[in-house]
Order: structure tokens, then sequence, then C-alpha cells
């Protein structure tokens, strides 16, 4: 059922996106709220979800139609409960019924000696790196065996008799990721928060010439259904979860994602079972130390690439040769690039790791979410990274159909403390905390063969008219594929 009376109210985050996308306003529109969905926070984290997901289905929309010449831009259909049902898909996900792993035992909030800190650890190479900050030993197996509990609490006692702000510290000099539990106030204060909250949602610009550029093929398959992305090729340098989401979405859409990682980095198959939808994975080496054959094919894919996405922390791939999204834009003119960081690009924390739960620790989420309850609470999902995804997945699709008009390449950035700033301060203040109420996902999943077993995952919630309603593919093996275009 199409709610009506509710669509004014439903309608003002989108609005916000869709200014901030640089789109039409008359193209609003075209969006039509219904359903009912169930997000319960303290934030309007609801109208955050249902605004990421409308804002991309809109730009998806705009670019079916510039794609059909003069087409008219079709409907968009905003569903709250498929809204929500994918901004849980990380935690719905299930493969011959088995659940995904939660969090590893290192990654929580943790009492210091004057508030809290959050740490994330479900890498082994970031749980290595803060126990060495912290002078404690690694044991690789303690998540699994009898030890397990001793390291917690080792690392418990640890933290116990440090300030946060030291241990904020002392761990990033390892290269290891924990955040200062902030009050809204002190992020508010801090530099990095001063900046965010000046900074756009999220900002297009352009680099240099190059041709306009119109995907190969038609934009409709034989069966009539709109694909608005076919024939585009998006390289996917992404790590969990807003990037991945973002070229999930573009695959979706009809794109031809190959997502490339490093062989040397550890990856979940947990998170890829989600995140790869739609998606081909390959491994290429691109470090100093990989095979020529590894760079060339990265070379020769870039060379038939019509969008790349990046996802690493500042300055991590910028430092290999030739992969800065200026010499990218050289070397493939009119490339769309879309980029993506923790904190942004700006700032005292511009080069600094990071993920959705340590941004929700250091922006004020967490405080603010801790309802009275003395422990810090957290977001009913990581809806930093999924909104961030969306909002990704949107400002490429726009920045496709300027180049259509145009010409020229572009960069689109996007940052989760950004997202997290419109979460806090941009969206409706006054909104009253919303309730927890019966939600069902079980309308919004299906189920599927996969090269892993029986996959179900959550359906897809950028819905637009005669659009598709599911990926082409499952989800596959993480590094499985050949380093190839289809």
């Amino acid at each position: 059922m199409t709610d009506t009376s509710g669509a004014p109210a439903r309608a003002r985050g989108t609005a916000q996106v869709w200014e901030a996308l640089g789109g039409d306003p008359a193209l609003l529109s075209r969006v039509r709220y219904e359903g009912e969905g169930a997000l319960p926070s303290a934030l309007p984290v609801m109208e955050l979800a249902r605004a990421a997901v409308a804002g991309c289905s809109l730009a998806a929309a705009e670019f079916a139609a510039r794609r059909a010449e003069g087409g008219s831009v079709p409907g968009v259909r905003v569903d709250d409960g498929a809204v929500t049902a994918a901004f849980l898909s990380d935690r719905l996900v299930r493969v011959d019924g088995v659940a995904p792993a939660a969090f590893a035992p290192l990654s929580r909030f943790w009492r210091t000696a004057d508030g809290w800190v959050r740490t994330h650890a479900n890498y082994p190479h970031h749980r290595a790196r803060l126990l060495t900050a912290l002078g404690l030993p690694d044991r690789p197996n303690a998540h699994t065996d009898t030890d397990a509990q001793a390291q917690t609490e080792a690392v418990g006692a640890e933290l116990a008799a440090r300030r946060a702000l030291e241990v904020e510290e002392t761990v990033y000099a390892a290269g290891g990721l924990a955040v200062a539990v902030r009050s809204p106030e002190e992020w508010a204060a801090h530099e990095q928060g001063t900046l965010s909250a000046k900074r756009p949602l999220l900002t297009v610009e352009r680099l240099g010439g190059g041709p306009r550029r119109s995907p190969a093929g038609s934009a409709r398959l034989a069966d009539g259904t709109l694909s608005p992305a076919a024939g585009l090729r998006v390289l996917d340098l992404t790590r969990v979860l807003a990037g991945p989401i973002a070229t999930r979405t573009l695959a979706l859409l009809g794109a031809d994602v190959l997502r490339v990682d490093d062989p040397g980095l550890a990856e979940s198959q947990d998170i890829h079972n989600d995140t790869g939808l739609g998606k081909r994975s390959t491994l290429l080496d691109l470090r100093g130390g990989g095979s020529g054959g590894d760079r060339r094919a990265f070379e020769e894919l870039l060379a038939q690439a019509d969008v790349v996405v990046l996802g690493y922390r500042p300055g991590a791939l910028e430092q290999l040769p030739g992969l800065s999204p200026e010499e990218l834009a050289e070397r493939r003119p009119g490339l769309v690039i879309g980029r993506l960081s923790a904190w942004g690009r700006y700032g005292p924390w511009a080069a600094r790791r990071g993920f959705d739960s340590l941004v929700q620790a250091a922006t004020g989420i967490a405080v603010t979410e801790a309802a009275g309850a003395g422990a810090p609470g957290a977001l009913p999902t990581q809806a930093l990274d999924h909104a961030t995804g969306y909002l990704l997945a949107a400002g490429v699709l726009r920045a496709l159909t300027d180049q259509c008009e145009e010409g020229g390449a572009r960069l689109v950035d996007a940052a989760l403390a950004r997202t997290a700033a419109w979460l806090t301060h941009g969206l409706e203040k006054d909104a009253p905390r919303e309730e927890p109420r019966p939600y069902d996902p079980e309308p919004w999943l299906t189920e599927t063969d996969s090269p892993m077993g029986r996959l179900r995952h959550a359906l897809p919630p950028v819905l637009l008219d005669n659009g598709p309603s599911n990926w082409a593919r499952p989800s596959g093996r993480w590094g499985a594929d050949a380093p190839e275009w289809l």
C-alpha cells in the first residue's frame, strides 16, 4: 500500500540528498513512498536509510532516461520494509542456514581510566596491531580456543589502566584501530568534527577533459526490464562495507562489476556473501612486490573501465604508482571515480583508518544511543556504512549522467563522518525516538544456490518501475574469478 499521507515527511531527507547531488528538483515527484520498516533509534536512522536509497534510486532512474536519449524518467518506489531489510543485510545473510560470524571478541567498547574506547580487530592484522600497541602477546587462535577469555581479560585490564585519548593515539601510531568515545559536544569541539560539520554531504568534481562516454549496448534487456547501468564496466577496489554496497548497487543496475583485492589482505567470505551479489571477484597484487603480470592485467582492465570505486584508507592506494584519481583519469580520460573514506580527506584525521563502529563512537552517536544505560550504545545497524554506500552509488550515477552530456572525468567523494553529521544534525532534529516495533524481514528475503551453498540474502531496496528486482548472479567465492571483463 502506498503511503500518501506521510509522503511529505518521508520526502524531506530525499530532497536533501538530491540537492547535494545537484539533481533537478522537479524529478523528486517521480519518487513514491510506501511500506513500514523498523530501525528503532534515538536518531532518525529510518529517515537516513530511506533518503539514501531514494536518492540512489532517483539517480538510477535519471541515468536510465538519459541513456534512452530523451525518454521519460521512470518512477521510483521506496518501500520502508525493503529499505530496513537492506540496511540489515549483513546480519540477515545465511549460507545453508548458517549466520555470519559476529564481531570478533576484541572489537567492542572497553572501559578506560576516564571513559570508554571502541576498538576494531576483526581482521588478523588489526588485532595484531592492537595487541602490539598494548604490549600484549598475539594469540591468533584466541578467538576460537580456550585462551580467548584470558586474552579478552588481559586487554580489558590494560585498557582500564589507561586514559581513552592515550589509547586512541597509541593504537593509531601502531597502525591499529581504536577511538575514544566522545559526546556530541566533544566531537563538535574537535577539529575533525568541526570540519566534517561544514562539508557537503558528498562532492563531485571534474578531473580534466575526456570524451562524452555512453555505455555499450542498451539500457533495456531483451525481456523489457530496465537495466540503467548495462554495458558499464566497474573496477571495485573497496573493502567493507560502504564501498562494496555501492558497487553491489551498480551491479544490480546492470554493470559488469569486478572487485579487485590484494592477495595479501584477508577478507571475510561471510561479508562477501552479502556484498558480493551481482559481482565477480579477483586477486591482483598491485604493490611493488607483485608480478608484472598482475599489474599488466590491471592496466588492461582499466583501459576498458567506465568507473573505478576506491575504498581504502586515504593514501593507501595513492602511494602505489598510477593509482591516484588524477593518474587514473589521465590514463583513462572520461573515467568516473568514486572514492570514500571514514573521516574525510581533510583535517588531522584525514589519513586515519576507520569503520562504521568507530565513527559512531567518535562522533557522539554512541553516547546518544546509550539512552542513559551507562555504557555506550550503537545504531540498530551499521547505518553509516549502508547509507554512505547508497550515497556513493548515487553520486557515481549522477556523475555518469553529467559525463554523458559534458564529457570529462569525474571524482565523487563521500565519507562516513560526513554521513554521521547529516544523521545527527542535518535530518529532522526534533523527530521523536523511534521505538521498537514488530518487523518481519521475510517478505524482502530470497534464496538461491551459490558456490558456497544455499544463499539467503536481502532483496535490493533500489526499485525502479520495470527495473531489476534482484541481482543477476549470486555472490561467489572471494577472489576466485579471472581478471577479465565479461
